[in-house]
């Protein structure tokens, strides 16, 4: 069923172009589950085989990726922010929480939403609290092409260097994820590191 998915997206792809990699990977970023293991690879195949370019289907990926992360923004901060801050009592949620939550990411915003985009699950969700919090679009808009570009760009090579073979690209993709996992464990430990150095 993997390997049909692999040679459907294959086949999207190379018939939308540019286009469609944005809106997948748009769609993978917000609600929708579309894993972009099984997006971005199709999209360095084909830059591999000469029919896209590779940086042009790396910037559609990284932007669409951009997009549907403030789809979920948006969603977050005009219906859900009011919702929680008028019901979440009901749910065990009160307004001294929800301060807590919002100054945590105030303070470390930046480093949630880089490492929540690389991240498998996380980055389809690290956009809520980014919304319910009213993060800076600057630095939402900074740190989530960041995280999203380097995705993207691992991604992307995978299906560049390995071609089409299926069980590869899965398996190479697997690694990936576990790799990006590992990188970010280490981040979050220098981070942390580094910030009770300044606040003692």
């Amino acid at each position: 069923m993997l390997h049909a998915a692999i040679d459907w997206l294959l086949a999207v792809i190379l018939k939308m172009g540019y286009p469609g990699i944005f809106l997948l990977m748009a769609m993978e970023s917000s609600v929708i589950p579309i894993p972009s293991e099984l997006v971005m690879p199709p999209a360095g195949y084909w830059a591999a085989e000469g029919k896209m370019s590779m940086p042009l289907a790396i910037l559609c990926g990284t932007v669409g990726s951009l997009v549907g992360a403030y789809a979920n923004y948006f969603a977050a901060h005009y219906l859900g922010r009011p919702l929680l801050l008028k019901y979440g009592r009901y749910v065990w949620i009160t307004e001294e929480k929800f301060a807590t939550v919002e100054t945590f990411f105030h303070k470390h915003g930046e480093i949630s939403t880089f490492i929540g985009r690389l991240l498998p699950v996380v980055r389809h969700l690290i956009s809520l609290p980014a919304g319910l919090a009213g993060m800076h679009h600057g630095k939402f808009a900074l740190y989530t092409l960041l995280g999203a570009g380097m995705w993207c760009t691992v991604l992307a090579l995978i299906g560049y260097i390995i071609g089409e073979n299926q069980e590869l690209i899965i398996r190479h993709s697997h690694h990936a994820v576990i790799g990006v996992v590992i990188f970010s464990a280490a981040l979050i430990a220098v981070y942390v590191w580094r910030h009770k150095r300044k606040h003692p």
